[in-house]
């Protein structure tokens, strides 16, 4: 029997928690909130539930192996996104690959030659040639930039801006035919994890906020915890890349000055701002104007710029995800009642970073860009403002504060091809420069998420097994 401290419980803190628990070892997860989930975690308020990070979830085949693995999976209730593509141009639920092709095929058939030769190259990615393509640029040999069907074709404002062109045929055909939610929300998921977790001899501390890896002789021996301190023979980092090395880290003479550097100074993904919404609308008028859960709508203005975060008029431009957990589970809302959610990536510290400190000026920031995604989103939803019984939103900097990812950061590391900070971006790099001290977080990939975590989980979980 080993003894194993895991730092962090989102997704890929309790699956490497639970195969190691099954296994036998002695495990101990800390975590800095109340309660498990991390980006995988919901909550509820006046009656309403919403899901706090991930909406979805991919890598199903590696995912529901686990579940049986650990046998939890005939205890969830997952169910297929089914996701709506909402423009000007076109309105259709998409599910597979071959009907999106469809629906850009119909949206723009003066342009059938050049997707012709689009669709016929993306059957050659990845290739060495395009390995540091970004989407747009690869996009852009065939359509004018800013042209509405570059915007499409790059899904700007969806996926991660200037992501590799190799996504083109893996994250996003994907996304398309692989997406998944739980039926009774992230949170019932991640809870059904920990009680799992404790069921078989796993000790989760909530509450505990790690202060400190500890090591000794060039090895990571255990952590400090609120005054005190726990050893083991391994310990998994399932939380920020970054804060691990820079912060947490007692002895950073361990790892290369020049690592360091580059951990300092790596590019994060993306942040979301999410708009909260309890409606007094039954589920059923809502799908009236939904159709599905789940909307992309791509309006987004041809000057909208994630880069620029000085643009006070970004959240009008922006393109949005609409979101409805009671669509998927009444449950979620009061009887007679819906819930919303309206979601959209922003600039890196938009506004000197939501204010600059200033509290006033923070939550003016906050009501401004929750007043125009609102607005926006009445496009879909006539009147939506008079529907309104709960309104709340977060920023990267509420993410941040609950998660404890650098930036609220929601993918780990950049998704950009030229900002790698791995140089094998599709591996999971779950070693370190310190002895056994593993990466069990979706920071172990560059383009990661929900599946990346679990990636990285399931193999710090074979390597100390």
């Amino acid at each position: 029997m080993k003894e194993i401290i895991i730092i962090g419980s989102g997704i890929g803190g309790l699956i490497a928690g639970n195969l190691l628990a099954v296994k036998g070892h002695k495990v101990t997860i800390f975590e800095y909130q109340s309660k498990p989930g991390g980006y995988t975690s919901g909550f509820y308020k006046n009656g309403f539930y919403f899901e706090s990070g991930g909406l979805s979830l991919e890598g199903s085949p590696l995912v529901f192996k686990i579940m049986k693995e650990i046998g939890v999976f005939d205890k969830i209730e997952f169910v297929k996104q089914k996701i709506r593509f909402l423009s000007d141009e076109y309105d259709a639920c998409i599910s597979t690959y071959s009907e999106y092709r469809k629906m850009c095929y119909a949206a723009y058939p003066d342009e059938k030659a050049k997707l012709d030769r689009f669709f016929s190259e993306i059957m050659g990615l990845p290739g060495k040639q395009d390995a540091d393509i970004s989407v747009e640029e690869f996009v852009g040999r065939y359509f004018n930039k800013g042209s509405r069907a570059h915007v499409l074709l790059t899904l700007k404002g969806f996926f991660y801006p200037d992501m590799a062109a190799g996504n083109l045929i893996t994250t996003a055909p994907i996304f398309l035919t692989d997406s998944w939610t739980v039926k009774n929300g992230m949170q019932s998921w991640t809870n059904l994890l920990a009680e799992n977790f404790e069921k078989h001899g796993g000790n989760l501390q909530l509450n505990s906020y790690v202060d400190r890896i500890i090591t000794k002789d060039d090895c990571a021996v255990g952590v400090a915890c609120k005054g005190f301190d726990y050893y083991g023979d391994y310990i998994i980092s399932a939380c920020d890349y970054k804060k691990t090395f820079l912060r947490l880290l007692d002895d950073k003479s361990l790892v290369d000055s020049q690592l360091l550097n580059k951990i300092a100074q790596s590019q994060i993904s993306e942040g979301h701002f999410t708009v909260y919404l309890g409606l007094d609308m039954p589920n059923n008028e809502l799908e009236k104007y939904m159709k599905v859960p789940y909307i992309m709508f791509f309006d987004e203005a041809p000057d909208c710029d994630i880069y620029d975060p000085d643009d006070f008029e970004f959240f009008k431009k922006t393109a949005v995800n609409l979101y409805s957990m009671s669509m998927i589970n009444p449950k979620h809302a009061p009887e007679g009642k819906s819930s919303l959610l309206i979601q959209t990536m922003v600039p890196y510290k938009w506004m000197n970073n939501w204010g600059g400190g200033d509290k006033k000026k923070y939550e003016k920031l906050k009501e401004k860009a929750m007043k125009d995604l609102i607005d926006k989103s009445s496009r879909i939803i006539p009147d939506l403002n008079k529907y309104i019984v709960y309104k709340d939103s977060a920023t990267p900097l509420t993410y941040e504060r609950y998660t404890h990812n650098s930036g609220g950061a929601i993918a780990g590391w950049s998704w950009n091809p030229k900002k790698k900070f791995y140089d094998q971006p599709m591996t999971a790099n779950i070693d370190t420069h310190v002895k056994n001290l593993y990466i069990g977080s979706a920071w172990a990939l560059q383009t990661s998420g929900v599946p990346g975590a679990v990636s990285a989980a399931y193999q710090c979980a074979v390597k100390i097994v």
